[in-house]
């Protein structure tokens, strides 16, 4: 850290002169703009970015020696988290129709890409999205919606021992995913560039905390697709009354735990999050029964129901420590 003395001048201004070094690296000349943000921490943030417009990043990707097509989807999905906005994949030689289809698949997997560019030996991907047209707010209230609706249609399914259901669950699994890959992105973007956060008023800190929202809603998700490809082993076979009721009761019970997670989060409820999380005890003993029962069975019964009990239990584990993030992320506030 370098230091350096104030000096005023006028007899009102401070001044303190800029790093030459820093000023030179950064093209910075005389009468140029540079824009200084006062933190909450007491600290001034110097940049010569002066815009709220996204920055943009290009990511080249010379798939000469990337034989391995999902290797290459991994690559392009972190990018993609990461920020970029620009995806270059390049070759020495005539593009595969295989990573052609990788790429077609990368662009379904995210959200707001399309392909702009497209020869022989190179195809460019760009991000059209504005990080503006999906505050997190919005995301978070619509993949919350999306794994609370899996989870429903996932108990239903299984009642009703409806087929075509448990295997709507499974699919609707992808575009949990690519929202919860979105606000991930979303806030590495916000990380980057403070003046674009500042235009969403929404701070780094903020965007750490939705992104770790949406992660842990993310594995609710993959939970009612467990319970859901479990129900796919049962269809055939009648569940005794007392079986079925305890598990609607439990999946029911976490349920609402997540969904009062959830809300007390965007209630700003500290003591409901609390309560939610002191709940998780019944929780626990009615997947215990359910245990006891699938102890009772054979076979893939046995083993179906042993998993969609615990699946039901992470459900409302995964739903506490929901409730946590929330008194974490509101005690300033208390």
């Amino acid at each position: 850290m370098e230091i350096r003395k104030i000096q005023v001048t006028g007899g009102a201004s401070f001044i303190v002169s800029l790093p030459k070094d820093w000023a030179r690296a950064h093209g910075v000349k005389k009468n140029d703009r540079v824009g200084i943000i006062d933190r909450q921490d007491g600290t001034l943030l110097l940049t010569t970015k002066t815009s709220g417009e996204q920055i943009q990043r290009t990511k080249d990707i010379d798939i000469t020696k990337i034989e391995d097509t999902t290797c290459l989807f991994r690559m392009l999905l972190g990018a993609y988290i990461r920020g970029y906005n620009v995806f270059h994949v390049t070759s020495d030689r005539r593009i595969s129709p295989a990573v052609r289809e990788t790429l077609r698949r990368f662009i379904h997997a995210a959200i707001g890409l399309e392909i702009i560019e497209e020869t022989s030996t190179s195809l460019t991907v760009k991000d059209l999205l504005d990080p503006g047209e999906m505050p997190f707010d919005k995301a978070i209230r619509r993949i919350t919606s999306l794994v609370s609706n899996m989870h429903k249609d996932a108990l239903f399914a299984l009642a009703y021992g409806d087929q075509a259901m448990s295997q709507d669950v499974i699919t609707r699994d992808d575009e949990v995913d690519r929202l919860h890959w979105l606000i991930s992105r979303q806030y590495n973007i916000l990380s980057r560039n403070v003046f674009l956060a500042e235009s969403m008023k929404f701070s780094a800190q903020q965007g750490a905390n939705y992104s770790l929202i949406s992660r842990t809603i993310e594995r609710i998700g993959d939970h009612a697709v467990t319970i859901a490809t479990n129900n796919l082993n049962l269809i055939g076979h009648k569940l005794e009354t007392p079986i079925m009721d305890t598990i609607t009761k439990a999946g029911n019970f976490s349920l609402d735990m997540f969904t009062d997670s959830v809300e007390a989060f965007f209630n700003r409820d500290i003591l409901g999050a609390n309560k939610n999380i002191d709940t998780v005890r019944e929780l626990k003993d009615m997947c215990e029964e359910i245990e006891g029962f699938a102890l009772q069975q054979t076979g893939a019964v046995a083993v179906s129901l042993g998993y969609i009990g615990e699946s039901i239990r992470r459900v409302g584990e995964y739903s506490a420590d929901l409730a946590e993030y929330v008194i974490n992320y509101l005690i300033d506030e208390a």
